[in-house]
C-alpha cells in the first residue's frame, strides 16, 4: 500500500496495492471450468475432484505460506474505492462462469457415464463453485441498487438458496450473535447439530420476514412480490430447463450439489460468530453489534478469493460497504487461521472445540455467562471453564455513530425525515416506504419500534435520528 502526494491540489491519493490481486476473487469458477475441461479431455478422476483439492488443500496451504495482511484503507479513500466500477465488474464476473460450471457439471454427470468416484468429484466441484457463489450473492445483496440485488437472486439460483437474500440481510444482520439468530453458532454446539438448525431456521426466518412485510402492504404471503418466491422461482426455472434438456437424471445431481454448496455457506456461518453473544441492556434490547461479535482473519489468500469476507466485523458494522473498503480491527477476535484452513477442523467436533473453546473463554475473560452457550452442554462448559473476572466492556469502536445518534433537529422543528445512523437511509414521511408496506404519508409514530432499516437492517427505528 502506498500514498502519493499531489502538490497541485495538496490532496493525498491512496493506491490499493491489491488492486489487481482482487482478480482472484472470481477465479473459483474459472478453476472449476479448468478442472471439468481437464477431466473431460483426460478422463482422469483427479480432475473431477479439482474443486475440493483446491478449496480444502491448495488455498489453506497458500494461506499458511503467504500469511496475513492487516492494511486498512484510510477513511478518506473509502468514497474513491466505493465509486470505482472496476471492483463491481470483478464481482459480476463470477456469475457467468458459475452457470457454465453448473451446466457443464450436469452434462458430464448425465452424459459422461462417470464412475461413482468421478461422480462424487463432479458433485463436490460444482457444489464448491455454487457454495462460494453465495458469498458473491452476499456481496451483491447488501447493495442499495435494484440491479445488484436482482443479480444476488440470480447468483443464488444454482445453489437453491434464494431465501438467503431475505434472511441474511433482514434477519441475520438484525439478530446476529443472539440466541434468536439461526446463523449464529453456540459454544459447545457441533457443526453437525448446527447445520439442520440453521438450514431450517433460516427458511422459517425468511418466510416470516416476508410474511410480515407483505401483510403491512395488504398482500398475501403467496404474492408475486414475495422475494423468497422470486428467488426460488429462478431455481425452478434453471433446474427445470436442465432437466428438460438432459433428462430427469440431472435432478439428483443438481439437488445434491446444491445441498453441499449450501452447507459450505453454513460451515462459514458456524465459524463467524461461534460462542459470541451480544449482551442485553437494561431496556431489554441487545447491545449494538461491535467488532467483538465476529471472528475475523486477515489471511490474505482467503480474503482475496472470498471478497474479504473474513473482515466480518466491519461488514456487520457497515453492511453496505463494498468488499475493497472493509477494515481490520485489532480489537476483533481472531481465528487461528483463515476460513478455508478452518473448514476441516469445523467438521471434526473434538478438533474444533480444542482450538476454539479456549479462545471464547479468553475473549470473555473467563466469564462464560456472557457467551452464547449450547443448551445441552451449558452446565458442563461452565463447570470446565467458568472463571469470572472483571470485564471493562467493549470499547467504543465506532465513535462516529455516537455523534450521529446525539444529533437533533435545528430550532426544535418537528421532523418529517429520519435517518439511519448506520447506512444513512432516510425515511421521509411524505414519501413513506412502499416496499415495506408504509404508504406515502405514514407518520414516523405509526411505524413499529422494532422495524429495521430497509437498506442495512443493522439499525431499528429507535436508532434513527431526525434528519434536518
Amino acid at each position: 500500500m502506498t500514498t502519493q502526494t499531489m502538490n497541485e491540489s495538496s490532496q493525498t491519493i491512496w493506491q490499493d496495492g491489491k488492486r489487481y490481486l482482487w482478480l482472484l476473487s472470481p477465479m473459483i469458477p474459472v478453476l472449476g471450468l479448468l478442472s471439468l475441461g481437464l477431466f473431460q479431455v483426460t478422463g482422469n478422476a483427479m480432475f473431477a475432484w479439482g474443486g475440493p483439492i483446491i478449496f480444502y488443500g491448495l488455498l489453506p496451504l497458500l494461506d499458511w505460506l503467504i500469511g496475513d495482511d492487516r492494511t486498512n484503507p484510510p477513511e478518506s479513500a473509502v468514497a474513491q474505492l466505493e465509486q470505482d466500477r472496476y471492483y463491481r465488474a470483478i464481482v459480476y464476473a463470477y456469475i457467468p462462469t458459475q452457470y457454465i460450471v453448473t451446466i457443464w457439471g450436469a452434462m458430464l454427470a448425465v452424459m459422461g457415464s462417470p464412475s461413482t468416484l468421478e461422480l462424487v468429484g463432479l458433485i463436490l466441484t460444482t457444489g464448491i463453485v455454487n457454495g462460494v457463489a453465495i458469498n458473491t450473492a452476499h456481496e451483491l445483496g447488501h447493495k442499495k441498487g435494484s440491479f445488484e440485488r436482482w443479480l444476488a437472486k440470480l447468483t443464488l439460483a444454482p445453489v437453491a438458496y434464494g431465501h438467503f437474500f431475505v434472511e441474511h440481510n433482514k434477519g441475520h444482520h438484525k439478530n446476529v450473535a443472539t440466541p434468536e439468530d439461526p446463523a449464529s453458532s453456540r459454544m459447545g454446539e457441533t457443526f453437525w447439530a448446527f447445520l439442520p438448525r440453521t438450514m431450517i431456521g433460516s427458511v422459517r426466518s425468511a418466510w416470516g420476514i416476508e410474511k410480515t412485510r407483505l401483510e403491512r402492504k395488504g398482500e398475501s404471503v403467496l404474492s408475486k412480490d414475495n422475494e423468497n418466491l422470486q428467488a426460488w422461482g429462478l431455481t425452478v426455472l434453471f433446474f427445470g430447463g436442465l432437466v428438460l434438456w438432459l433428462g430427469v437424471g440431472a435432478l439428483p445431481f443438481l439437488l445434491i450439489q446444491a445441498f453441499f454448496g449450501a452447507s459450505l455457506l453454513e460451515v462459514v456461518n458456524y465459524m463467524e460468530h461461534y460462542g459470541l453473544l451480544r449482551q442485553k441492556e437494561a431496556s431489554g434490547r441487545y447491545e449494538r453489534c461491535t467488532p467483538a461479535h465476529s471472528w475475523n482473519s486477515n489471511n490474505i489468500i482467503t480474503n482475496l478469493f472470498l471478497y474479504q469476507l473474513q473482515r466480518h466485523s466491519d461488514h456487520h458494522a457497515n453492511p453496505t460497504r463494498r468488499f475493497q473498503a472493509l477494515r481490520h480491527f485489532d480489537e476483533s477476535p481472531q481465528l487461528p487461521s483463515g476460513y478455508t484452513s478452518m473448514l476441516i477442523p469445523a467438521y471434526i467436533p473434538w478438533l474444533w472445540f480444542r482450538q476454539m473453546d479456549p479462545l471464547v473463554v479468553k475473549h470473555y475473560k473467563g466469564d462464560l455467562t456472557k457467551a452464547n452457550l449450547y443448551g445441552p452442554r451449558r452446565e458442563k462448559l461452565l463447570a470446565k471453564w467458568q472463571n469470572p473476572q472483571l470485564d471493562d466492556g467493549h470499547p467504543d469502536l465506532f465513535p462516529e455513530e455516537k455523534k450521529v445518534t446525539q444529533s437533533v433537529t435545528k430550532q426544535g422543528t418537528a421532523a418529517t425525515q429520519y435517518q439511519c445512523t448506520d447506512c444513512g437511509y432516510i425515511y421521509d414521511e411524505a414519501r413513506g416506504c412502499e416496499s415495506e408496506g408504509f404508504p406515502a404519508g405514514t407518520k414516523w409514530a405509526q411505524i413499529p419500534d422494532d422495524w429495521p432499516c430497509p437498506d442495512c437492517a443493522v439499525r431499528e427505528k429507535v436508532d434513527f435520528v431526525p434528519h434536518a
